[in-house]
């Protein structure tokens, strides 16, 4: 997947397009006037924005998922992790729980995960 940038307000549009999905411009229109007291002119640029950016698509007024919402943010969670920690997750990992005491549940769930992924590999 190639690297897409979101500001707040696309992220914030794009998780309720994910929400939504599918739904109509007209729809999401309103949803916009509501949440973000947007324009109409705005949502539109804004959907296409999305769309152009490759995230989803708009057919005949109904706009679906190109990327699933979890791909979305796995991706971004990867490309942040390489960015900032030279692709090291112990390196995110420490930095993300200095000074934090995991729960049981959280150190379990985690621990999980590992197992989970090493059987993958």
């Amino acid at each position: 997947m190639k690297e897409i940038q979101l500001g707040i307000a696309e992220s914030r549009f794009a998780d309720m397009i994910w929400e939504s999905e599918p739904v109509t411009t007209t729809e999401l229109v309103k949803l916009a006037e509501k949440e973000f007291e947007w324009k109409r002119t705005t949502a539109h640029t804004v959907i296409r924005r999305l769309c152009d950016k490759g995230l989803f698509q708009n057919e005949h007024g109904t706009v679906t998922a190109l990327i699933r919402r979890e791909e979305f943010y796995a991706a971004q969670s990867r490309q942040y992790v390489q960015s900032t920690f030279a692709g090291s997750l112990p390196a995110f990992i420490a930095a993300f729980t200095k000074g934090k005491r995991l729960s049981a549940e959280e150190a379990e769930e985690i621990r999980k995960m590992i197992d989970e992924a090493q059987e993958r590999s």
